[in-house]
């Protein structure tokens, strides 16, 4: 699937990598965040605390290649609204995406790996994307350069055993009780990570 790449015009600082020390363990959550809302900060702030990351990168996405972008709004706006939710001392906010001049998970982590080889890269995302990982453009090679954390979201549980991903992977996966080793595992790897259930959406949330 291709997508047309529309580049936007947004204020220099959002369009570099946050600093981080050698070693440091660093989640990395992408996503349209249209808009973010408290059930994005619960899958990212149960990962830094259950994998002990040092930071979560918000990677706030140009626009998604396999979403409808009519209701879209733009990334300047996208990228304050994500600053203010994603406020707390670990968590940092990126257009980096923009720079790469593509919107596909492959290429970034390719990218991000290439630029910062001293730190250990982990993939967050909702178990609400589980379920159409498969679809994303390269999804092998995902998780063949960086483990995954699944943070459970609602109508989501089910997934880990049903998607396509899990399935494929499933001899790949960790205990959830050792999920703090993930950051150091050669991929692939991935993890499960249960949580309080929110229930907001940012597709309610836009037709309120």
């Amino acid at each position: 699937m291709t997508l047309s790449f529309v580049s936007e015009s947004v204020d220099q600082a959002w369009l570099t990598l946050p600093h981080a020390e050698a070693g440091n363990r660093i989640g990395l959550f992408g996503g349209s965040f249209n808009p973010p809302h408290s059930g994005h900060l619960l899958v990212a702030e149960t990962a830094r605390k259950r994998l002990a990351l040092d930071q979560v990168w918000w990677l706030v996405t140009p626009g998604n290649p396999l979403k409808d972008h009519s209701h879209l709004a733009p990334l300047a706006h996208r990228l304050e609204m994500t600053s203010t939710l994603a406020s707390g001392p670990h968590m940092r906010v990126t257009a980096y995406e923009q720079v790469l001049g593509s919107p596909y998970t492959a290429r970034t982590v390719d990218m991000l790996k290439a630029k910062r080889p001293n730190l250990r890269f982990v993939w967050l995302m909702g178990a609400d994307n589980l379920a159409t990982f498969h679809r994303w453009q390269d999804w092998r090679s995902i998780l063949a350069q960086v483990p995954v954390a699944v943070v459970n979201r609602p109508g989501a549980t089910l997934s880990v055993l049903s998607a396509p991903m899990a399935r494929a992977f499933g001899s790949c996966r960790l205990p959830e009780k050792d999920a703090a080793l993930l950051p150091d595992l050669m991929p692939p790897a991935w993890t499960f990570l249960h949580a309080p259930l929110d229930e907001t959406s940012s597709t309610a949330l836009r037709r309120s």
